[in-house]
């Protein structure tokens, strides 16, 4: 029990609004810190049971199709005490058993414990929004949201011994590794069956990504885009507590905001964040689509001090070194303060529908990597630090394909970094499992990548983890479970467009969206972090790192020949030195 009190303890600020626990006499334990979202009562209290106390669970996430699964199950007898969505998980489970949970629509991990079948079981959304991680050893099982969990009770002390390549090399510790030894993320869609009484488990996917028949017209597309993502935001905007939106101006927050805007009206709530730097500065957009809606609208000016001020808070809520998660953090932080409790996200609308420059790279480099390994490592010494990355295409696959347009150093560079063998660097990098099994067409595979590796790596576990270090949760409308089957039952020819990047979502919302918001130049999420991290006393610091190679990466970033995210990399893995 003290550990699980130990674990709590150290994700309190992702639940600050209850605490619970469980135990038996077998000596399992849930614990449970609550963000209370939907029946704010005492009612929502986890862990909780059925009236039998057949089942327990201890629940992150939302269940956004909680009020139709259970007018089905009420039709069937389940007797209810709360008007909760955890409650609808377990009543689901006792009536339908591991088949529920293929029905839930939503983002969520959780512990679900039978009592009668001593099974205890850990399930990940589909789309793999909240994370969940474990532990195995000597017959017990361990889990929790955040890594850090497992070493503040004790569990876990023993680092991973790789986790410093794959973070220099990725920019962050790609799943299913973590920084701690024996520490894994549980795969999204997935299902973690532990057997209480013979202390083994087994792992399988309960997903059911039937896709339906391929839409090849295009007014069908737009037709069937439209209704699904305004499906989406009405039902993620279901809330007991107060939500909002993520307004940074691009397409796709500024899309939601409409999306939401017609569901809430007066209510609606909008957070922004702007600077004084002209090239980062989104707030004349912002003021655009906020000119289109009423409600309550909360922007926000982010300047170096703030940067200097918060970046010891930041490193700290990270739950693993990331380059990512500046900018969650902050606008987390001041969604929090402005009185959310939720907030739509537009995340993930890149990667369906063609919004990066890796959707026609992804062509060329496939060309390149035919290329002979010498060739390419000559030219990536010849180009300069910034076409360097060139070298990853000397191996064959998608990985090397994919660290050739997002790594932050070349293996040559985290071997010289980590005074270690090249050879044991690439065989760290390359050990994945995680690439797809059948044959795609290129802006298919950039699409695949950009889903699998970098959002679900990155995007989407720094923006939990960011956005829960202030008691916030968000939720993101273009994963939605429902609305993913609509967009990869399209036609690739027409989801992608040759010349315009997500033509069609633009297309199937042209009567919402306003044109200045779509016809510019893609500026993204971005702060100017070359600037504030350069007059960083210590990051810019060339003393302050005891490695050569990294004391030249940043003299070259003082000098502007080096991209800020490199010299921030070598900044965290020295503080994790």
């Amino acid at each position: 029990m003290q550990r699980v009190k130990a674990m709590c303890h150290a994700l309190q600020h992702g639940g600050p609004d209850d605490e619970g626990f469980f135990a038996d006499e077998n000596g399992l334990v849930f614990g449970h810190r609550r963000l209370a979202v939907i029946d704010l009562s005492q009612n929502g209290h986890q862990p909780m049971a059925d009236f039998s106390r057949r089942v327990w669970i201890t629940f992150n996430g939302e269940i956004y199709n909680y009020l139709e699964l259970k007018a089905e199950l009420l039709a069937l007898g389940a007797v209810f005490n709360s008007n909760t969505d955890t409650e609808v998980i377990i009543q689901s489970y006792i009536y339908w058993g591991t088949g529920c949970f293929a029905k839930l629509r939503g983002i969520f991990a959780f512990g679900l414990y039978d009592v009668q079948n001593s099974r205890t079981y850990l399930v990940r959304d589909s789309m793999g929004v909240k994370p969940l991680y474990y532990h195995i050893l000597n017959g017990t099982l361990s889990f929790a949201s955040e890594v850090k969990a497992f070493k503040a009770a004790g569990i876990v002390t023993e680092e991973n011994p790789a986790w410093r390549m794959r973070f220099l090399a990725f920019g962050h510790v790609p799943e299913p590794e973590t920084t701690l030894k024996n520490v894994l993320s549980l795969r999204k869609g997935t299902v973690l069956c532990w057997d209480n009484n013979k202390e083994t488990f087994n792992i399988s996917s309960y997903s059911n990504n039937i896709v339906s028949d391929t839409i090849n017209n295009a007014t069908d597309a737009r037709d069937a885009i439209g209704a699904a993502l305004r499906t989406a935001v009405k039902r993620q905007l279901l809330a007991d507590a107060p939500i909002g939106v993520f307004l940074s101006g691009g397409i796709d927050s500024s899309l939601l905001t409409l999306l939401a805007a017609e569901q809430k009206h007066e209510q609606l709530k909008t957070v922004s964040i702007f600077f004084n730097d002209k090239a980062y500065n989104e707030a004349a957009y912002q003021e655009k689509v906020n000119s289109l809606i009423v409600g309550q609208k909360h922007a926000h000016l982010i300047e170096q001090h703030h940067f200097n001020q918060h970046l010891p808070g930041i490193i700290e809520s990270m739950d693993m070194p990331t380059t990512d998660g500046i900018n969650s953090w902050f606008i987390s932080k001041y969604a929090q303060q402005d009185g959310l409790k939720a907030v739509l996200s537009g995340l993930g609308a890149d990667e369906l529908f063609g919004g990066y420059p890796s959707f026609k790279r992804i062509s060329l480099l496939k060309s390149l990597q035919q290329l002979p390994s010498a060739m390419l490592n000559a030219a990536g010494y010849l180009l300069g630090d910034r076409y360097k990355k060139i070298t990853y295409l000397a191996h064959s696959g998608p990985l090397a394909l994919y660290l050739a347009m997002r790594a932050i150093f070349t293996s040559t560079e985290v071997a010289k970094l980590l005074n270690v063998d090249e050879k044991q660097v690439n065989q760290v990098l390359y050990n994945a499992d995680s690439l797809p099994d059948k044959m795609l067409s290129d802006k298919q595979l950039a699409s695949w990548l950009e889903t699998n590796l970098y959002m679900q790596n990155q995007l989407l576990k720094d923006t939990d983890v960011m956005s829960m270090s202030h008691g916030l949760e968000v939720r993101v409308p273009f994963l939605d479970e429902d609305f993913q089957q609509v967009v990869h039952s399209i036609s690739p020819h027409l989801l992608f467009d040759q010349h315009q990047p997500k033509k069609l979502l633009i297309d199937s919302f042209k009567d919402v969206l306003p044109e200045a918001i779509w016809n510019r130049p893609k500026m993204g999420f971005s702060f100017p972090l070359q600037q504030w991290m350069s007059a960083h006393t210590q990051i810019s610091n060339e003393e302050f790192y005891t490695n050569g190679y990294a004391k030249s990466v940043i003299r070259n970033f003082r000098n502007n020949k080096v991209h800020w995210s490199k010299a921030f990399t070598v900044y965290l893995t020295r503080l994790h030195a």
